[in-house]
């Protein structure tokens, strides 16, 4: 007789704090007319049978049978099927991570799941039938699943597994928010910001956008053209001294930024503000 006994240290496990929002079984058919459309948080696409085509940020490519798609938060997306069989698959709404491919941030990637399907399709259906059942303790066996799908994704894809709470995004997008406020004269890039906040640059660019409707280099601009205004109404600096002082490389630079906010060269909209005063003033 013998006997193989493998130990396993408790201090290697890892756990990740990620919440399942949902899990759909659907199937396209004919009537169905889905609209591009964006989630803050990751959606996972396993397809089960037939064919179709997806359309990330206006780029389209075809799927078919066990690809899955990872779509991560706050990218336009939208699914169709195809002229064959229709396009069924398993979608998974997970808050708390998104997935990066060689540390980059990127809108999507997509992997051909054949050699490991049985594995995560049986994974895919016990979520299911647990979802549907709702027997005892069934939100903690759906944790443990959704862990195991998950890491079975990241060790087959190697992809890179970023768990990026939606609490932390926004503290740090409050944290560039007012670092842009009271910086904004500097020379300041998103590698800039990318090395204060300790997240991917492109993953950043995303994150704030979706805080503040416009990316963080678009609110520094903002930003500054707004302190030149100020500066051309009150005072009579040089045009020159005014783009350097609020933070532009050059003169040029800033005129033609100036003129795509405005609508205005610098010197006309200070002719205008000047006017305005006189006007006020002879009241």
């Amino acid at each position: 007789m013998s006997n193989q006994n493998y130990r396993l240290e408790e201090k290697n496990s890892k756990k990740i704090d990620v919440h399942l929002l949902y899990i759909t079984e659907a199937k396209y058919e004919q009537d169905w007319h889905s609209l591009a459309h964006t989630h803050h948080f990751t959606e996972l696409f396993f397809i089960t049978h037939g064919t179709g085509k997806f359309t990330i940020e206006n780029e389209c490519f075809p799927v078919k049978e066990n690809d899955l798609i990872i779509v991560n938060p706050n990218v336009s997306h939208t699914e169709s099927g195809g002229t064959g069989t229709p396009l069924e698959y398993i979608v998974l709404g997970i808050n708390g991570l998104q997935f990066t491919d060689k540390d980059e941030f990127t809108n999507y990637t997509i992997h051909n799941f054949f050699h490991y399907r049985e594995e995560l399709h049986f994974y895919l259906k016990m979520l299911l039938k647990e979802v549907r059942k709702k027997e005892e303790n069934f939100e903690s066996i759906c944790q443990n699943l959704l862990e195991l799908i998950i890491w079975n994704i990241t060790r087959q894809t190697q992809t890179t597994l970023s768990v990026a709470p939606t609490k932390k995004i926004t503290k740090e997008c409050r944290f560039i928010e007012q670092y842009l406020d009271e910086h904004f004269k500097e020379d300041i890039t998103l590698q800039t910001l990318s090395d204060l906040t300790y997240l991917n640059k492109y993953y950043l660019v995303h994150a704030f956008k979706n805080y503040k409707g416009v990316s963080p280099i678009n609110y520094l601009i903002e930003k500054r053209i707004s302190e030149a205004k100020h500066l051309l109404g009150t005072t009579n600096f040089p045009i020159a001294k005014i783009a350097s002082v609020v933070g532009f490389s050059s003169q040029s630079y800033f005129s033609q930024v100036f003129r795509k906010e405005t609508g205005l060269s610098p010197n006309k909209y200070r002719k205008s503000m000047d006017s305005q005063n006189e006007a006020g003033g002879s009241n």
